[in-house]
């Protein structure tokens, strides 16, 4: 009996050390895989932008916190290592690691691709965050990289509430008022304008100052109040319109290299994940706060805040429809998305009606 327990103690322990070994050998390779990781970032605007500058920013603070600073992000501006409309190819291609910017400046690659950035009479941030995370939104947008053949994953990162609608010399009372008009216009909401006799131009951020200060463009859109606000708008035009009908709110991506994002552990991606979720919070939260200050330091400076009136609000909605079903009968997977929205939203809709004021 002695002899079978020391028999039987020893097994015991050789088998907890076999455990402890293994669990050893299981932490490093766990801890190796884990190796601080040093990620270069081209964005599409300056990290000193107001919010949309600062959101990147907060986002590479936290990345660095959560993952006990084993993610590290580099910032670059636009121009700095690739320019503002080059960042989806340059992550593509594995020129840059990662880069930050709005899926809509990519449209005359991907047809479908500003129905993941902002939509014309389109969702506001809780609907569109449902449809991405419960509906099948951030699938369908993996699919549209995935089959146009661009080596990326995409995550969303920052959600805006609705933009200001444009900046102009002059009041727009009539469609009769757009005609021939110069003007910088982002995503689905620029082909609207175009149809309606308006000659769109899509410009990065930085590049719109310049433009309207020379003559180049009439009028511009681009942002929140506060955002407009910082671009310093105001010293050229002085009507700035409401509501932001082609973009009730609008998405931002972090594209990361296939490659850089496989070499990631299932912790660090799990960890990047969580940051781009939280930082959705920030972003609403923030923009949410901050615009009303906005508008009130615009109109001190002589600003003009404008409503469109009803018959604008109307053209454009139709204008948009047609624009919509145009589009859809060009492009499937343009169809595919616009199709699955539209129907997440009929879905919704039972919901959304009933439960807020209107």
């Amino acid at each position: 009996m002695r002899l079978l327990l020391i028999a039987l103690s020893v097994l015991i322990i050789g088998i907890t050390t076999a455990c402890r070994n293994s669990s050893t050998d299981e932490g490093s390779a766990t801890r190796a895989k884990e190796r601080k990781a040093r990620i270069e970032l081209a964005s599409f605007i300056p990290a000193s932008v107001t919010v949309l500058g600062e959101q990147i920013v907060h986002i590479a603070d936290q990345l660095d916190r959560v993952s006990g600073g084993s993610i590290a992000m580099e910032i670059y501006d636009p121009g700095a290592l690739v320019g503002a409309l080059e960042i989806l190819d340059a992550v593509s291609d594995g020129k840059v690691d990662a880069g930050y910017g709005a899926s809509g400046f990519w449209s005359g690659k991907i047809p479908a691709a500003p129905l993941f950035s902002a939509i014309p009479f389109g969702p506001g941030s809780s609907e569109f965050m449902a449809w991405l995370y419960h509906g099948n939104g951030l699938k369908l947008y993996q699919e549209m990289y995935d089959k146009s053949g661009f080596d990326v994953k995409v995550l969303v990162c920052s959600i805006i509430p609705p933009e200001t609608s444009g900046w102009f010399a002059q009041e727009i009372e009539s469609p009769e008022d757009l005609e021939n008009l110069k003007m910088r216009f982002f995503g689905l909401g620029g082909t609207v304008m175009e149809k309606l006799g308006v000659s769109v131009t899509v410009l990065p951020g930085a590049e719109i100052f310049p433009a309207l200060e020379k003559g180049v463009i009439d009028a511009t859109e681009y942002g929140l109040p506060s955002i407009d606000e910082n671009q310093g708008f105001h010293k050229l035009v002085k009507y700035n319109y409401f509501p932001g009908w082609h973009q009730q709110s609008t998405t931002f991506e972090i594209i990361i290299n296939r490659r850089v994002w496989d070499h990631f552990s299932s912790t660090q991606q799990a960890q990047f994940e969580s940051v781009c979720k939280a930082g959705i919070v920030h972003s609403i939260a923030y923009s949410e706060a901050t615009q009303a200050a906005a508008i009130r330091r615009n109109q001190e400076r002589g600003v003009q805040i404008k409503q469109w009136n009803p018959e604008m609000l109307e053209l454009f909605q139709k204008t948009w429809e047609e624009v919509a079903e145009e589009q859809s009968a060009q492009d499937p997977f343009f169809k595919k998305v616009w199709y699955d929205l539209k129907s997440f939203r009929t879905e919704y809709a039972t919901w959304g009606e009933r439960a807020y004021l209107r």
